[in-house]
């Protein structure tokens, strides 16, 4: 076994790896970049070397960087993590020329699965079912455009170098294939810097059944699969393992599929194998084809984990040390059922902006595995993926280890930021999901129910209230009385743009009435435990004037102060902002230019993403302030129009 290692990573994927590392005695060396001198990994590893700018090519994307810090701290291995360098064949070389080890798949193996063209033909050499479609180089509009044709609307537009969802598009009708064409190849260019794409046949009723593989370069063994149908434009949500409804047919169908995909690459560690099923008639065997491979550690593991009771870095290092598989496939069972809900800061009724700011507050519930790299106090920074944690829970049954899931998203607490924990505590508890009827457009189907915002009850305003007056904290007894009465006063409080009025009544430090509209709520506070109405009230975080009530999946308040109180009644429609710090990726208005409301008028890039910031209303563009290529703040202006006179 290694003696120490260097994880070229950041976040919860690296404090995962150095605590299954430091498990085993293997010392850590943590990279960091500018934005990342605080973070948690770094807080974490035995020794921390910094890397560069807050950029990831900066920092994270710099292989010279990472292999010198390797060498000068007497690492031996490198362990990649997910993202940034994990799938670049060049960097994997390049390690193995200093004399380290890579502790993942060969060069050849990346390379071999990174095209998905090339992928799909060697994958029906070694007799994996694929999807009907064209994966061929030429790249031709109407070349394509005819493929299209042959292989029957709906089809699918992939780039072949791409991942995330990244650079593809669902096209239903001949007359929008040129459109959707030019769309996903600019997209691809951008994100991965290759535009070719390829062709599929769009699978009406799709599920996303990925198969977790592990080799030793000579052969492999698969640890049966996850479900990850459960997605928002291609972005996975919440997972889960075993498949529901899977049969033992074609779990064995699969899993051989599996296997032959990895020994036909010679593939050594952790990998997955990703497969579209129709799911329209059920699960049968006859109805999986071929994705992908992803050459690396996949972000929901831990429901593999789960269910099999591997520790699958453990694995990843022992392999990459020179021993064998640790177990034969005859050893590997399932035991129970998982689920992984991705947390992430992201404005979920603003089209799921990803979203800044300091987490004030963090917590979750015993019980259930949180990977998390963020801690109370933390930023989450602009330039990386806004992952907060993967909420992770097991049971000996589906229902089971669903509800404990429902237990583990209302107990989750987050302060300073927006998230989309009410999302996943609706998916959670949508009633499809609870019956196993999933499909990859079970989301989009039923977004509107998904995404309601929860509403303040008169409680949590009462609560919130008394918490931004510091009256939740110890108070005297007599406190609040003047001329022998109560004392009333009105707090005002600001909860999803709306103004509540609280009127308070003071009985005593540890007694108050408060009325929300017609509501009155009695607040006792009874052996240190403060009760609404007689119940126990819920969890509460103060970070200046804005309170948190940990209900509902946190409801956010913010206290108004009537001496500095704002006049201002709305946005400005006239004024188009950053909605987050990013960089302008195009620009499309010019000044004197007549729009219409909806049009795009530029492209921010943010969190690995573009965002297309549209008109709020017809108008002419008084300036352009921005231009192609400036990096700016959240809330900057960047077009303005001429006032609607």
């Amino acid at each position: 076994m290694f003696e120490r290692i260097l994880i070229a990573n950041r976040g919860e994927i690296a404090c995962r790896v150095m605590r299954t590392a430091r498990s085993l005695g293997v010392e850590v060396v943590a990279v960091y970049s500018d934005a990342d001198r605080g973070a948690a990994h770094v807080a974490m590893a035995d020794v921390a070397v910094h890397i560069g700018g807050s950029a990831p090519s900066d920092s994270y994307l710099k292989g010279e960087a990472i292999i010198a810090a390797a060498l000068e701290t007497g690492a031996e291995a490198i362990h990649p993590g997910y993202g940034f360098l994990s799938e670049n064949p060049d960097f994997v070389e390049a390690v193995e020329a200093a004399g380290l080890v890579f502790i993942g798949p060969s060069a050849y193996a990346i390379r071999a699965m990174g095209l998905k063209d090339a992928a799909k033909a060697l994958m029906e050499e070694a007799g994996v079912p694929v999807v009907p479609g064209y994966h061929g180089s030429n790249q031709d509009p109407e070349h394509l455009s005819g493929a299209a044709d042959t292989i029957g609307y709906p089809v699918l537009i992939k780039a072949v170098a791409g991942g995330g969802g990244k650079g593809m598009r669902l096209v239903e009708r001949p007359q929008d294939f040129a459109d959707a064409l030019e769309s996903a190849r600019g997209e691809a260019r951008t994100a991965f810097g290759n535009s070719d794409v390829l062709i599929e046949k769009f699978v009406e009723k799709p599920r996303h059944i990925e198969v977790q593989v592990f080799g030793d370069g000579t052969r492999a063994v698969h640890l049966f699969e996850r479900d990850c149908s459960l997605q928002r434009r291609h972005q996975k949500v919440i997972e889960e393992a075993p498949a529901p409804g899977m049969t033992p047919a074609m779990r064995a169908a699969m899993g051989q599929a599996a296997v032959r995909a990895a020994e036909a690459i010679g593939y050594s560690g952790a990998g997955t194998v990703e497969f579209i099923v129709d799911g329209s008639d059920g699960l049968r065997a006859d109805r999986f084809w071929f994705m992908e491979m992803n050459t690396r550690l996949q972000v929901e593991h831990p429901v593999t984990e789960a269910i099999t009771g591997v520790d699958l870095v453990e694995w990843q290092l022992r392999v990459a040390a020179g021993e064998a598989l640790p177990a034969r496939q005859e050893d590997l069972t399932i035991s129970g059922h998982a689920f992984e809900a991705r947390l992430y800061a992201e404005d979920v009724p603003k089209g799921f902006l990803p979203a800044t700011g300091r987490l004030s507050h963090l917590a979750f519930q015993a019980g259930c595995r949180a990977d998390s790299g963020v801690r109370a106090g933390d930023e989450i920074s602009p330039f990386y993926d806004p992952m907060i944690a993967k909420v992770v829970t097991h049971g000996p049954t589906r229902a089971v280890a669903l509800r404990r899931l429902v237990r583990a998203l209302e107990g989750t607490e987050v302060a300073g930021t927006v998230t989309n924990l009410g999302f996943l505590g609706a998916l959670a508890r949508h009633d499809g999901f609870a019956r196993g009827d999933v499909d990859t457009g079970l989301i989009a189907r039923d977004i509107e129910t998904l995404v309601v915002a929860p509403v303040a009850g008169a409680g949590e305003a009462a609560l919130a209230a008394l918490a931004g007056l510091g009256l939740l904290e110890d108070a005297p007894e007599a406190a609040g009385f003047v001329l022998w009465q109560p004392l009333e006063r009105d707090v005002v409080l600001v909860s999803n743009g709306e103004e509540v009025t609280v009127r308070l009544r003071t009985l005593s430090g540890t007694a108050h009435d408060l009325r929300v509209g017609e509501t009155w709520v009695a607040a006792r506070c009874v052996d240190g435990q403060w009760r609404l109405d007689g119940a126990p009230a819920p969890g509460v975080a103060v970070d200046g004037a804005r309170i948190t009530v940990f209900a509902r999946y946190g409801l956010a308040f913010d206290l108004v102060d009537p001496l500095a109180r704002d006049s201002a009644a709305g946005g400005d429609a006239a004024l188009i902002e950053a909605p987050m710090p990013g960089l302008v990726k195009a620009v499309f208005a010019k000044a004197g230019q007549a729009v219409s409301k909806g049009d795009r008028l530029a492209v921010l890039e943010a969190m690995k993403m573009e965002h297309s910031l549209l008109a709020a209303r017809d108008g002419v563009v008084a300036e352009v302030l921005v231009a192609t290529g400036d990096q700016v703040s959240a809330g900057a202006a960047l077009v303005r129009l001429e006032d609607d006179s």
